[in-house]
């Protein structure tokens, strides 16, 4: 890996001269950028060697059975090693104390020549603080981890995860080259079951991962795979960074459905957290070294007020190793793809974004607000994980739009790939939940899909499971509510509320897919328009799976409406494929007219029309187009096989007009039948 990266912001001033007025302080960041690379290659050989933290820390056991742990616990008086090798005598096996708060502990092998701790056998780490007392702890390089048997209690276990050499899980199939464009499915494993409990990685390797390809989906976003004692939490109160979920399966059962993924060609991002820890000490990160520091910021700095949780200390060099080796782990050891960064716009600003309206004021992304520490850390991770993989892919979910983010850290950006256009959904939500049809502001709802920093890729989504969670709706929800459980079968009374709900559920997606930005995401089930919300078991349903779960024979039965979105968003998926407009520029919108509701646009060389009016159908309706010649109509939302009325012909060829319209050179006229979407590209 390359030592000291050069750096060219001219680039960045090129594309937005705004940012030359903020060039100091771009400059100061990435010098604090290049000084860590320089100082990380100066003392540990580089990012390479820094990244491999995992070989060292933790519990190894050698060929020769010999047995190695160690554990950086700063604030700790002694540190001990316990479980079933030493029939839990907490102070039978000590380490010994390093420099730099490091702890080391070396067990021979057997007298026989069997390791002293075998596969699946408990420990725990146990810490004497500087008071004397004595506190067990899970070790935070933790591989392996399991939920008690009830009768135990609820603390997490940590299991030894070494089997022998002829069970360990082999990959079988390449990792797939990065797509050319996004397409994500964001999903988990454990609601990706019809029944009534959590599902597993099999399961999703072998039945779930088959749709999605199906569906025309090339990228999978996994939820919730860094252990976290809390289900409820939906992964984002991590307890233990290294390991698998054990609710889901073994690591040898993630590596498998990893790839499944990879045998059908999907590419696998996972979601990791960085911006936070869970607070829980008997199993998590918390504490460990029985201070309120360690991996963490002390006092106000280290606690973040709405998710009850810990900060991470960005400028302690023991927690920049342990976060790195983190990324590094999932890479080598689990072979994902590249990861979604959760909760970055926390991570960016000392008020961790809590209360903050982000005018787009760009004072407010180079002011003193900004936490630098961690904005530092996010630009090492992404130079590092692209300079390790050139495949691999990063998302940032920031709501504030932090300039720079998504430019390459070779011109003073923080490398990002993407981020997540949060604003997208929330403005679907708004609209469905405060507008009638007849309210709608077609000119507010253009500007929140193309309103994106030019040439910082942006994810698209109507909706992710933020909107699926209890206390929420989603968009099919939104638009059909308990209609949904009468009127969905096709051989039921027609409902107008269902057929305007199909009508905009595959409108919404359309326009978003193509208007919102350069890849787009849709969460699990709700491409077919899964009814109902999403609420994991706890107290307050009875620790109830019947919302945890999704139930895919709504859209397997030939005879439920269900069918018809899902046969949409594989159509939408496929066109993509065929045609190509994610990854171009984006769209040049010649046309959206408020009283007749209609939005038309070109993106690479296709034309995008939608009429959202809920009663008026358009003959000879006028729109602009550059290219000349003649067009055809490749995908309408109107189709049968849709739950459509079949009321565009695909079949006619439309020709153009050489007179202009609409600040374009050429004109078509064109059949446009209410709450439809069409797209017409050139033959």
């Amino acid at each position: 890996m390359a030592n000291e990266p050069e750096v060219n912001p001219e680039k960045l001033f090129e594309q937005d001269p705004y940012l030359k007025m903020h060039e100091h302080e771009i400059r100061r960041r990435n010098t604090e950028f290049r000084g860590w690379i320089k100082r990380l290659s100066e003392l540990e050989g580089g990012l390479n060697e820094f990244t491999q933290g995992y070989k060292y820390y933790g519990l190894h056991i050698g060929q020769d059975n010999s047995v190695v742990a160690r554990e950086w616990a700063p604030g700790a008086k002694e540190v001990y090693l316990t479980g079933d090798f030493n029939n839990w005598q907490w102070l039978a096996t000590p380490y010994e104390k390093l420099p730099f708060g490091k702890w080391e502990l070396k067990i021979p092998p057997n007298p026989d020549g069997s390791c002293a701790i075998k596969h699946l056998s408990e420990i725990k780490v146990i810490i004497r603080k500087q008071d004397g007392s004595l506190v067990d702890r899970l070790s935070p390089w933790a591989k392996y981890v399991v939920p008690p048997p009830k009768e135990l209690g609820v603390n997490y276990q940590q299991r030894v995860w070494h089997p022998p050499a002829h069970e360990k899980y082999m990959f079988r199939h390449r990792r797939p080259n990065r797509p050319r464009a996004l397409r994500i499915y964001e999903c988990h494993v454990g609601i990706a079951t019809e029944e009534y409990g959590v599902g597993t990685y099999r399961n999703f390797g072998d039945n779930i991962i088959p749709r999605i390809a199906k569906l025309g989906y090339n990228t999978i976003q996994v939820m919730a795979i860094m252990e976290h004692a809390y289900y409820a939490s939906f992964g984002y109160q991590i307890t233990s960074f290294f390991a698998a979920s054990s609710r889901f399966g073994t690591p040898d059962d993630l590596k498998y459905m990893v790839d499944k993924a990879h045998e059908h060609g999907i590419f696998v991002l996972l979601d990791v957290v960085h911006s936070h820890a869970s607070k829980n000490t008997q199993d998590g990160l918390n504490q460990f070294d029985g201070t309120n520091a360690c991996y963490f910021h002390d006092g106000s700095r280290g606690e973040h007020m709405q998710w009850d949780s810990r900060l991470f200390n960005y400028s302690e060099y023991e927690v920049l190793r342990f976060l790195l080796s983190n990324l590094r782990w999932w890479h080598d050891e689990y072979n994902f793809d590249g990861y979604r960064f959760d909760g970055v716009t926390s991570m960016l600003y000392h008020s961790r974004g809590i209360g903050e309206g982000f005018s787009g004021d760009y004072n407010e992304y180079f002011g003193l607000n900004v936490d630098t520490e961690a904005l530092i850390y996010l630009a090492i991770a992404n130079h590092f994980l692209h300079e390790l993989d050139r495949n691999v892919i990063t998302i940032a979910e920031d709501v504030s739009g932090m300039p720079t983010l998504c430019r390459p850290t070779s011109e003073g950006g923080v490398g990002f790939d993407y981020r997540l256009g949060m604003a997208i959904p929330d403005k679907w939500i708004e609209v469905l939940k405060t507008k009638s049809d007849e309210e709608w502001n077609i000119g507010n709802l253009v500007h929140t899909l193309t309103n994106r920093r030019w040439m910082e890729n942006t994810v698209a989504y109507a909706e992710s499971h933020d909107q699926a969670l209890v206390g929420d709706k989603t968009i099919a929800f939104w638009l059909m509510d308990k209609e949904m459980y009468t009127h969905m079968s096709v051989v039921s009374d027609s409902s107008l509320i269902i057929d305007r709900g199909i009508a905009l559920h595959k409108m919404i997606r359309l326009i978003t897919h193509a208007l919102g930005g350069e890849a787009y995401l849709n969460f699990i089930g709700n491409e077919f328009g899964h009814p109902e919300w999403l609420d994991f078991p706890r107290v307050g349903n009875n620790q109830s799976y019947h919302y945890a779960r999704r139930q895919w024979h709504l859209v397997d039965d030939q005879l439920l409406k269900y069918r018809f979105l899902n046969e949409f968003d594989r159509a939408m998926h496929h066109t993509e494929e065929q045609y190509h407009w994610l990854d171009c520029l984006p769209a040049y919108v010649s046309w959206k007219h408020e009283d007749d509701k209609v939005i038309a646009f070109e993106r690479n060389n296709l034309l995008f029309l939608f009429n959202f009016h809920c009663s008026k159908s358009f003959t000879d309706y006028r729109i602009g187009v550059e290219l000349a010649g003649k067009y055809r109509v490749v995908l309408s939302s109107d189709d049968a096989e849709f739950g459509g009325f079949n009321r565009i012909d695909k079949n006619v060829e439309h020709h153009t007009f050489p007179e202009g319209w609409a600040g374009r050179r050429n004109y078509m006229q064109l059949y446009l039948p209410c709450r439809t979407a069409c797209i017409l590209a050139p033959q």
